[in-house]
């Protein structure tokens, strides 16, 4: 890690100005995702992959109408949700 002016900058210094721990950090650095936090991943790779497809055409009402016809089941609201997560 470097500041804007190239001072390095070490765990310790960043934990301790956040005021987190260094073992709730490594907690949290090698935490296993959620069932629900993995099913989000998939259906992003699968958004993505819809949205290339369609040359970058496809909004969030056809995507989801494409995810549910691959038998996923999402709403229209979802899929946008995820789409500006993404940018």
């Amino acid at each position: 890690m470097r500041e804007q002016g190239g001072r390095r900058l070490n765990v310790s210094g960043v934990l301790r100005h956040l005021g987190v721990s260094r073992s709730g950090y490594n907690t949290w650095k090698n935490r296993i995702p959620s069932n629900r936090e993995q099913r989000k991943n998939k259906i992003k790779d699968k958004i993505c992959d819809i949205y290339d497809e369609s040359h970058q055409n496809y909004g969030a009402p056809k995507i989801a109408k494409k995810l549910k016809e691959e038998g996923e089941t999402i709403s229209k609201k979802a899929v946008g949700n995820y789409m500006r997560e993404m940018g």
